[in-house]
């Protein structure tokens, strides 16, 4: 995985053949909180969604993430790096947790770059449209996937905390408000609408 500075980043996988790699809420927590003390330091989110076999977080980088990090006898990009500490991490605590062995996620996690051109840069504004429907794409997970009625109701997503405007946030809620149009009296709305145009796109 490549990274470079001032771009959004959409980072995804799952489990081997589909297999669930949480099955309860100290699964959800032990991965997040991997996630909280690896990522912050490297980059900024702006959303994520964990589903029960696979998992969802869109970052923003900056300068950072040209600071590469020694591991061994290599020299790895700082995000790169929290991603394959945060999967062998918590593969590790899983297999003992379920007296297992081996991994649990496919090999190569996928990190697409969501803008070709830098942000800071004229010339942006069809690249915005694609992050913020993978800002929308994200939190509908667990809607479409029928684990709940509501987005709100999720517990394993940042969507309940753009709801409810929690300023403890994982989220970095301004990068959202400049790079995927996050307002708050029109966040609930947009993305039922846009859900419903998903769904109305499925039926044809």
């Amino acid at each position: 995985m490549q990274f470079q500075p001032f771009h959004l980043y959409h980072i995804y996988n799952q489990g081997n053949n589909r297999q669930r790699i949480f099955h309860n809420e100290d699964d959800y927590q032990t991965f997040l909180n991997l996630y909280l003390r690896l990522f912050p330091s490297r980059c900024s989110t702006i959303s994520w969604c964990l589903m029960p076999n696979h998992f969802h977080f869109m970052i923003h980088t900056d300068e950072k993430c040209l600071v590469l990090e020694k591991q061994g006898g290599n020299m790895l990009n700082p995000i790169s790096n929290a991603v394959r500490i945060l999967l062998s991490g918590y593969a590790r605590i899983y297999n003992s947790r379920y007296s297992r062995s081996g991994s649990i996620f496919r090999q190569k996690t996928k990190a697409k770059c969501l803008t070709e051109i830098s942000l800071d840069k004229s010339g942006a504004k069809e690249n915005l449209v694609y992050a913020t429907t993978c800002f929308h794409y994200i939190h509908q997970n667990p809607l479409v996937a029928g684990l709940c009625k509501s987005m709100e109701d999720w517990p394993y997503s940042s969507f309940k905390d753009y709801f409810s405007l929690n300023q403890a946030s994982l989220c970095n809620m301004d990068l959202a408000v400049k790079y995927c149009g996050f307002h708050p009296s029109s966040f609930v709305e947009t993305s039922l609408k846009r859900y419903n145009l998903k769904m109305e796109r499925g039926s044809e």
